[in-house]
């Protein structure tokens, strides 16, 4: 009886479990491409409620992208639930003009790494060797460079934009993907954060989480939190429980019956 009784509770919450997934399934836009589930969502492949606003991608091409209005669409490279951590890359291979024009006010997107201001300049003649010039910027006529805000303008240069950017230009950071990472924060999380204390430190590689991270929304379900690497670990540790509860309860029950089968012998 006891065993019956587990296999019909953990029986019932798998699938549960499967029919929330049912709903919103996890998509990849190519075999190798990144998992794809809440607070994201593939637009015309999972239903609205599968993710939050301003989390929609599109695959295109085999290719996973998300679009910003002020740049435009970037790749996704990879994203990493647990330390909400998303990796893109810049299809146009111009790091520098994503950090030029992308404007992350009114997403839910921060970026990831720390951030210094930055100027860029827009010069008439190029500057000494020692500035590295903006080369998928700059053009025959005209030369951009990123230095410190805190820097005088020369003369043959202008002031484009001061914006607080992961790195200035460099030869060797600067390709496609390096400093295009960015994290998120979802509506009523930092509400949360504040009541119950934050599970996010600070390392020196980026923010990251401490402990599993449940998203919260009004659509919130068990779905959200047994998604990711995280839920997978709680559903073997579950499952492992169930597997050891019912030996342990067939094995009660058949002592029970050796006991009672003995109990009868004696009697006779």
């Amino acid at each position: 009886m006891d065993a019956f009784m587990f296999y019909i509770l953990f029986s019932t919450m798998f699938l549960t479990i499967n029919a929330f997934e049912s709903k919103c399934p996890m998509v990849r836009c190519s075999p190798g491409g990144a998992d794809i589930h809440f607070p994201f969502r593939t637009s015309g492949q999972q239903p609205q409620h599968c993710g939050q606003p301003g989390f929609e991608l599109v695959c295109k091409d085999n290719t996973t992208m998300i679009h910003f209005p002020t740049y435009g669409p970037l790749a996704v490279k990879s994203i990493s639930y647990d330390t909400r951590k998303l990796s893109l890359l810049d299809p146009k291979s111009c790091v520098h003009e994503v950090f030029l024009n992308l404007n992350l006010s009114g997403t839910p997107f921060q970026y990831y790494y720390l951030l210094k201001n930055f100027t860029y300049l827009n010069c008439s003649t190029r500057l000494s060797p020692s500035f590295d010039e903006v080369s998928c910027l700059s053009g025959s006529r005209h030369h951009v460079y990123t230095v410190e805000s805190s820097l005088p303008i020369p003369d043959s240069c202008r002031a484009l934009k001061t914006i607080p950017i992961p790195f200035p230009y460099s030869p060797y950071l600067a390709d496609s993907s390096f400093g295009l990472g960015l994290t998120w924060s979802l509506p009523g999380r930092e509400d949360f954060e504040e009541k119950v204390g934050s599970c996010v430190f600070q390392s020196k590689a980026g923010p990251e989480t401490g402990c599993i991270n449940i998203a919260l929304d009004k659509g919130f379900s068990i779905v959200h939190v047994l998604s990711g690497e995280t839920g997978s670990m709680i559903l073997n540790i579950l499952l492992c429980i169930f597997v050891v509860a019912t030996m342990i309860s067939i094995k009660i029950c058949n002592s029970k019956k050796v006991d009672e089968q003995t109990e009868n012998e004696n009697l006779l």
